[in-house]
């Protein structure tokens, strides 16, 4: 472990994986992001890169690392201004961190690579299949909703965003995320619906974490750049320009206070490859109540074209 990175926190560790490896990647710009990595380099089944969404880090990949890292290079990567990641001023946009991750497989010596990713993580995942798509094999998104939602069905779950106005507003994010815990502790709960799936220890390092001071200003701007950038290029329709052409998965759960499956059709005329799956009785955090569903749906996907 790196210097900078012993000087942060004490990395959580990983049951039944103790051979974890971080490391700090500079991606450019004087930025560093932090990945978690296990499994071998020459892994038959390839590497597989998987992102976080919000208020997680790479930890929420706890469950799943040493399954995946049995036949896969399993890089689990901090988004910058989560984790362990560097925080700078700016650079909390969609398409930045689609340059973040690329920057990352480029310095790692990663061509192709599968991805697994959650809600923020898995849109910014989607763009990148979209984007560079010679550089992804599969995608697994987790509680996402792909860019071609039926506004008809969207508009009226727009109350479900309730909590994302007092995160967007400048100043008023940071100081929510870092002086109300109970809001972010509250959507780990909520979000998990299964009690004994809730892990006490990782919620509230998830909290934590999510409460420094650095942190909390990059989560207020990571939700204040979606909201302008991303929802408005949603409602203006600009995703339908564009064709998906990665072998795709969606892990919709049942009982998700933010996604709900109602707003999952809508992408049938812009995917070539791309199936949703209904979890029952789960939230917003599949891979945190049903890790073996991610498992399971991972190799079926893998097996899949490309």
């Amino acid at each position: 472990m790196s210097s900078a990175l012993a000087e942060r926190p004490p990395m959580p560790e990983v049951a039944g994986m103790p051979a974890i490896r971080h490391r700090r990647v500079d991606i450019g710009d004087g930025v560093a992001l932090h990945v978690a990595e296990a499994g071998r380099q020459d892994a038959p089944g390839g590497t597989v890169v998987l992102v976080h969404g919000f208020p997680q880090h790479w930890y929420a990949w706890r469950r799943v690392i040493p399954q995946l890292a049995a036949d896969h290079r399993v890089l689990c990567i901090d988004l910058r201004g989560f984790g362990w990641s560097d925080t700078p001023a700016k650079g909390y946009d969609t398409d930045t961190r689609v340059a973040d991750i690329l920057a990352v497989m480029d310095a790692l010596g990663v061509d192709k690579a599968r991805l697994i990713a959650h809600e923020f993580g898995a849109w910014t995942a989607f763009m990148l299949c979209l984007r560079a798509p010679e550089r992804v094999t599969h995608l697994l998104a987790v509680n996402a909703v792909h860019p071609w939602p039926l506004h008809r069905r969207a508009i009226p779950q727009a109350w479900r965003y309730w909590y994302t106005s007092p995160l967007e507003a400048p100043l008023v994010g940071r100081f929510v995320l870092r002086h109300v815990p109970g809001l972010t502790r509250l959507l780990l709960r909520k979000g998990i619906v299964d009690p004994a799936a809730r892990d006490a220890a990782a919620m509230a390092e998830f909290t934590r974490s999510t409460a420094e001071p650095r942190r909390a200003r990059a989560g207020e701007a990571m939700h204040r750049a979606y909201a302008l950038r991303d929802i408005r290029r949603l409602v203006l329709g600009s995703y339908k320009k564009l064709r998906l052409s990665t072998p795709a998965h969606i892990l919709a759960g049942e009982k998700d206070f933010v996604l709900p499956p109602s707003l999952m059709p809508g992408y049938e005329r812009y995917a070539d490859d791309l199936t949703v799956e209904v979890v029952p009785g789960c939230g917003h955090f599949v891979h945190e109540e049903r890790p073996e569903v991610v498992l399971r749906a991972a190799h079926d996907l893998f097996s899949r074209g490309r």
